[in-house]
């Protein structure tokens, strides 16, 4: 049943209609969340945060046909929100992300191309944990573009929607952002085979 259907079954009162469009919703966006502040207690916090925001704005949507748009704007806001809010602090939680086998198997992580060696595994560990610092630490504005094309799959004009900018201004923001990620990873003395596999 598409997201459209389930609003509309939503606003004449279904309740399952709602739990069925956070079920369809969870997985996508606590991605998406977990990409952005790399930290899996606030990303829940977050994602519960959103969809309170769904239940009591849904109403007020005028064009279900955009509601993923819409529904990633309220996660984006409340991502930024909590960069406000620890600004003077460190909001990259890096040690989180080297020490939690569970977050280290969510994020950039290299595609599974057959079986691997043990040396093998452990280099394309050390290449995933890698890239995932490098997405925490590019500017917002790239790492948010760069999350949304490369992991969540969007195309440019529905970022450009999302984010309110301009289409040119949204694949010149993933441009740096992937050489910026780039650069990185061969600073690091990672070889080109390594880099095109994952960019």
């Amino acid at each position: 049943m598409t997201d459209k259907k389930l609003i509309e079954l939503f606003l004449k009162g279904d309740i399952t209609a709602f739990n069925r469009l956070v079920w369809c919703w969870e997985k996508p966006l606590f991605n998406f969340v977990y990409r952005i502040v790399g930290n899996k207690e606030t990303t829940k916090d977050i994602c519960q945060m959103t969809f309170i925001r769904m239940f009591k704005q849904l109403k007020k949507l005028r064009d279900p046909e955009k509601f993923s748009s819409w529904i990633y704007r309220i996660a984006l806001n409340l991502c930024r929100d909590e960069f406000k809010k620890k600004r003077n602090n460190h909001i990259v939680y890096l040690d989180e992300l080297l020490s939690d086998e569970e977050s280290i198997n969510s994020i950039g992580q290299l595609p599974d191309k057959n079986s691997k060696t043990p040396e093998e595994t452990y280099h394309q560990k050390q290449i995933s944990e890698l890239l995932k610092r490098a997405i925490l630490l590019l500017p917002e504005e790239q790492k948010v573009v760069l999350i949304m094309k490369q992991y969540q799959g969007l195309k440019f004009t529905e970022i450009a929607e999302i984010l309110k900018e301009p289409l040119s201004t949204i694949k010149s923001r993933l441009y740096y952002g992937l050489r910026s990620l780039r650069k990185i990873l061969e600073e690091s003395k990672l070889n080109e085979e390594a880099l095109s596999n994952e960019l």
